[in-house]
C-alpha cells in the first residue's frame, strides 16, 4: 500500500460503506441496526479508503485485555494484492500488542483459502479433531 491515494484510519466508518463493501465480497445482507450496534462495540476499526471510497476494513472485538478476535477483514475484489490486507492487518496487531494485558489470546475466523494469509502474522491453524466452532443465530426476535 504505497499509493498516496489510500488513506488508512482508524474509524467506524458509516453502516452504508461497510454494507457496499460486504457486498462486494459476497457477504450477505444484514440488518442495518444491528451492523451499526456491532460496529460501534468494537474495540478498534481500521478503514482503508481510495479516492474516498471504503476498499479495505479490519476491526477488532473482545474484552480489551486478554482476549480479541480479528473480524470482518475485508478488501474489495478490485483492490486485492495491493497490500491493504497486510497494512491492515499490521495496524490491528500493533493495536492488540499495544492494548492487551501480559498474556493475549488472538482469535479468528479465515474465509477458505486465506489461512496462509493469516499466517505470516503467525497464526496457525486449530486441529482438524478439535477444529473452531461457531454459532450462527439468524432472525431472532427480542
Amino acid at each position: 500500500m504505497t499509493d498516496s491515494d489510500y488513506v488508512m484510519t482508524e474509524e467506524t466508518p458509516p453502516v452504508e460503506e461497510f454494507i457496499a463493501l460486504r457486498t462486494a465480497v459476497g457477504w450477505g445482507e444484514l440488518n442495518r441496526d444491528a451492523l451499526a450496534r456491532g460496529l460501534s462495540g468494537s474495540l478498534m476499526c481500521v478503514c482503508v479508503r481510495h479516492g474516498g471510497k471504503l476498499v479495505g476494513f479490519g476491526r477488532v472485538v473482545g474484552d480489551g485485555c486478554f482476549v480479541f478476535y480479528i473480524q470482518d477483514m475485508i478488501v474489495h475484489p478490485d483492490y486485492e494484492r495491493r497490500g491493504l490486507g497486510r497494512a491492515v492487518m499490521s495496524r490491528i496487531m500493533g493495536y492488540i500488542e499495544t492494548a492487551g494485558g501480559e498474556d493475549i489470546y488472538i482469535g479468528l475466523m479465515a474465509t477458505k483459502g486465506k489461512a496462509g494469509f493469516y499466517e505470516q502474522f503467525g497464526f496457525m491453524a486449530r486441529p482438524e479433531d478439535a477444529p473452531g466452532m461457531q454459532l450462527w443465530l439468524k432472525n431472532r426476535r427480542h
